[in-house]
């Protein structure tokens, strides 16, 4: 096939809303594939839906029950052979750094031993390839956002979701993923997240209000957040401003919960202000437990407030849970609130997953609580697996002897 960078060089200078057009050419062309098909997760992560199709033109391909899905979930290359037709069809994860896009489903002739190595390797470097160029076209086209969605969004969700900077990513100190519901009407809950050479910043929000008033309230504190991160402020004046910009807009009417983390990469130093709300779980060694923090006054209540850090270590291995109070107050059609038991539980049950699952995994357990019925606020569940920073020189002991 052609080389990784003439792949690449096609893409890039391809327009944005034909850059899947293009690798399906070259996959055609360098293969003979009878079928390429691009795939997009919608922003519920429970439904593929096809690019270049219309979501309701004919029925999506559930996450958990299909082929595609099986590739999307474990992030690895999964094939299906049809022996009548003699036909392998080939689905490949589209990810970049960590956040899941995607499936792309390539349909081949199946040869006598079935699908080479090198072609499936090459199939892989087209898809990576690909999730590269969907990330950068999706400034220039909507091509690729309205395969992402199942169901028409509320504009409050839209403007929530342009907000956010993925669902998923990962790098080798951690592995994060992230998500909101309900997916289509999300009242006012966000995340933020942004990393550097040796600090990784989180932010998790939990709105007040709901609809366009709620959506304007977080796009402010977030984007106060970020003016404040990238002037090179510290956390505590980062929170500062972002009181002073709520409260000079609202004068202390509306406010916002927030929590915010650096994560000092190389040592595992976990600095964070804890702004009202949501709450942190851990899970160590299999045991599941609350980090208890001082809380403080949520960013925008009161004028001139001042913010102190508080400071905990995270070691290899540690899982940390963010959770909104849309998870905590849940209530069963019979009146009973979610419990901190049963919230143990999922996490305790989810616990083989990898980071960019568990979101998903634990929301769907609390929609069995909840029942069928439409939410009365937002529930946003984000998850980090702490890996620590790898010594570059540790010492892995001798060499295996040859046999």
């Amino acid at each position: 096939m052609d080389r990784p960078s003439a792949v690449e060089r096609s893409l890039r200078e391809a327009a944005p809303h034909e850059i899947f057009d293009v690798i399906r050419s070259l996959i055609e062309r360098r293969h003979h594939a009878r079928a390429v098909e691009l795939l997009m997760a919608d922003y519920a992560t429970t439904t593929l839906q096809p690019v270049g199709v219309l979501p309701r033109a004919r029925p999506p391909l559930w996450v958990h029950d299909s082929a595609p899905g099986r590739a999307f979930g474990a992030q690895e290359a999964y094939c299906v052979y049809d022996g009548p037709g003699a036909t392998v069809t080939a689905h490949l994860p589209v990810s970049v750094r960590g956040d899941r896009l995607g499936v792309l489903s390539v349909t081949l002739e199946a040869g006598e031993k079935g699908l080479a190595a090198d072609v499936l390797e090459e199939l892989q470097q087209c898809a990576d390839a690909l999730a590269h160029e969907v990330v950068v076209a999706e400034r220039d086209t909507d091509l690729f956002l309205k395969a992402r969605r199942a169901e028409r969004l509320t504009l409050a969700a839209e403007m929530q979701w342009q907000l956010l900077p993925g669902r998923s990513c990962a790098r080798p100190e951690y592995s994060l993923g992230a998500q909101l519901e309900p997916a289509y009407a999300v009242f006012g809950d966000s995340f933020d997240w942004s990393s550097s050479a040796d600090d990784l910043y989180l932010t998790v929000n939990n709105g007040m209000g709901e609809g366009i008033d709620a959506a304007l309230l977080t796009n402010l504190t977030i984007n106060a957040l970020r003016n404040a991160r990238r002037a090179g402020l510290n956390l505590s004046d980062q929170a500062y401003l972002a009181d002073q910009a709520v409260y000079g807009q609202h004068q202390g009417s509306r406010y916002l919960s927030a929590l915010l983390l650096r994560f000092h990469l190389p040592t595992g130093d976990v600095e964070i202000i804890d702004a009202g709300s949501p709450r942190i779980w851990r899970m160590r060694g299999g045991a599941v437990e609350a980090i208890g923090l001082e809380a403080q006054m949520p960013l925008g209540m009161f004028q001139d407030t001042t913010y102190v850090s508080q400071h905990f270590e995270v070691e290899p291995g540690d899982r940390l849970l963010f959770i909104s109070d849309g998870v905590y107050d849940a209530l069963s059609p019979s009146g009973e609130k979610y419990s901190f038991r049963a919230l143990a539980a999922s996490i305790s049950a989810t616990r083989l997953l990898p980071a960019s699952q568990v979101p998903r995994a634990m929301l769907r357990e609390l929609l069995g609580h909840r029942g069928p019925g439409p939410a009365v606020d937002d529930a946003l569940v984000m998850c980090l697996d702490w890996h620590g920073r790898p010594d570059p020189d540790r010492d892995t002991g001798p060499p295996t002897p040859a046999v």
